[in-house]
């Protein structure tokens, strides 16, 4: 039985999760790369190891967990910081990820989608079979990363400046899905990508 692993990617607040959250409930199987990336620095991992060598015990909770918002600050409009971040981190991500859709092969499961914001900007989208790409008006994307809270104005800004532009990615998506809609319509235009999708399996 064929298996399709699909890449889900679009900026910040483009609305990926929300895509997301509308496959799964269809019946895809998820693997948040964010998440993924949590677990691959989990305390104690060879990769938390690693950073910490790094990037020094100040990026540490008082747990001991790495705090990613410190963590961010130091990587962030770093090239050379982010470079070496990415060095240790991407490794650690596709053994999970890899682990993870050897599991769901396994399984039997027919769609398996990676949501992942920066998959574009990492290259990576060997893993997948078909790329999806999600959408919005900068303006949007930038009211819903502030009605999320925990990043000021500039640095929301700087975030969505830093990232690929829709044209760019659009370019390299076998499906693009515009989140600039309601819930409902959305809802619609992920079913009827789904509906294609299966014609595809």
């Amino acid at each position: 039985m064929s298996m399709k692993v699909i890449g889900l990617t679009g900026g910040i607040g483009s609305g990926k999760s929300t895509v997301a959250q509308f496959l799964a409930e269809l019946g895809a199987s998820i693997v948040d790369l964010d998440k993924v990336g949590h677990e691959a620095l989990r305390k104690g991992s060879q990769a938390w190891e690693q950073v910490v060598g790094e990037f020094g015990k100040d990026i540490l909770t008082a747990g001991g967990e790495i705090d990613r918002i410190k963590l961010g600050r130091i990587v962030f409009g770093n090239h050379k910081a982010l470079m070496r971040l990415n060095q240790i981190v991407h490794p650690a991500i596709d053994n999970i990820v890899k682990a993870k859709i050897e599991e769901y092969h396994r399984q039997g499961v027919r769609v398996v989608v990676l949501e992942a914001a920066a998959m574009l900007e990492a290259g990576k989208t060997e893993q997948v079979d078909e790329l999806w790409v999600i959408v919005a008006p900068e303006a949007i994307m930038y009211k819903r990363v502030m009605e999320r809270g925990g990043l000021s104005k500039k640095e929301t800004r700087a975030r969505i400046k830093a990232q690929l532009s829709n044209e760019k990615r659009i370019r390299q998506a076998d499906v693009v899905i515009d989140t600039d809609c309601t819930l409902d319509e959305l809802k619609n235009r992920v079913a009827s990508k789904w509906q294609k999708l299966q014609a595809r399996l």
